[in-house]
């Protein structure tokens, strides 16, 4: 290298220029932050209920109703499966 070879190259601002990258990447990585901030209050909810709060109450809501309404069928297959044998048994007597 010669002499002005080396004086271009002790003023070049090279550190401005990762200065710069390093801005943008930071100006980058918060604005992903921040993104990614109200994807999550969105999902798990802030002030107010988010989406997983509410399909949490939208499926209690089902089990519950599931519960009710497995109770319902086996009282009424325990009836339907009654009034069988009661027909079955008095079919005998009646059509002797």
């Amino acid at each position: 290298m010669s002499r002005t070879d080396d004086h271009i190259h002790e003023h070049a601002p090279q550190r401005l220029v990762v200065r710069v990258t390093d801005n943008d990447f930071q100006r980058e990585v918060l604005d992903k932050l921040g993104r990614l901030e109200v994807k999550m209050d969105m999902l798990v909810g802030g002030a107010q209920p988010g989406r997983m709060q509410l399909a949490e109450n939208r499926l209690s809501e089902l089990e519950r109703s599931d519960i009710r309404r497995s109770v319902y069928d086996r009282f009424l297959n325990a009836v339907i499966t009654t009034a069988i044998s009661v027909l079955i048994t008095m079919h005998e007597r009646w059509w002797k």
